[in-house]
């Protein structure tokens, strides 16, 4: 599904939040990448379950034609710096939710960008009848827990020692819901 393009302005930075188009796919290939190899808060490390311009372009067209799927992109100066997902089920039994996902490039941490990915993300989904946004998030990065939690979302369970980090370490993953009633 399509929405509205929103400028937003924080810190003495303006960007563009809007939905992807086809013509964004391979910048959001190489994108996906960079970010993976940034940090450890995204399941994936650098390269791993690669999606290339053309994975990019079929998911854009998918996400375009399917009501229950979103996925946006933070434009600035013409440069995508990050973009979030949500996608639906078609299954009945499921129809009512949707799986939020999120990436930034490291450098632009800070200036609101996941915070308004998700404030958009809620707002449509609060417009369009989905009834429930579903995330996972790792344990350690606290500043998204709360993040998740100030806009009302609630931790419905823990997978323990779901994710092994570079440190050797095993790390649980808190799976968060927020429900619209």
């Amino acid at each position: 599904m399509k929405v509205n393009e929103k400028e937003f302005y924080v810190r003495n930075l303006s960007y563009i939040i809007r939905s992807a188009n086809e013509n964004d796919a391979k910048t959001l290939s190489e994108i996906r990448v960079q970010i993976d190899g940034e940090t450890e808060n995204m399941d994936r490390e650098k390269g791993e379950a690669y999606i290339d311009e053309l994975g990019f372009k079929q998911l854009i067209k998918e996400d375009d034609e399917t009501a229950h799927n979103l996925f946006l992109v933070c434009e600035i100066n013409g440069r995508i710096v990050g973009f979030s997902r949500c996608e639906g089920n078609l299954l009945k039994r499921m129809s009512h939710k949707v799986e939020f996902g999120v990436c930034v490039l490291k450098d632009f941490w800070g200036y609101g960008i996941g915070t308004n990915f998700l404030k958009e993300t809620i707002t449509w989904a609060d417009t369009n009848e989905i009834k429930k946004i579903t995330l996972s998030v790792l344990e350690t990065n606290e500043k998204a827990i709360m993040l998740y939690k100030n806009y009302g979302f609630q931790e419905e369970g823990v997978l323990k020692k779901d994710k092994l980090l570079s440190d050797g370490n095993y790390y649980n993953t808190v799976i968060m819901g927020r429900f619209n009633e």
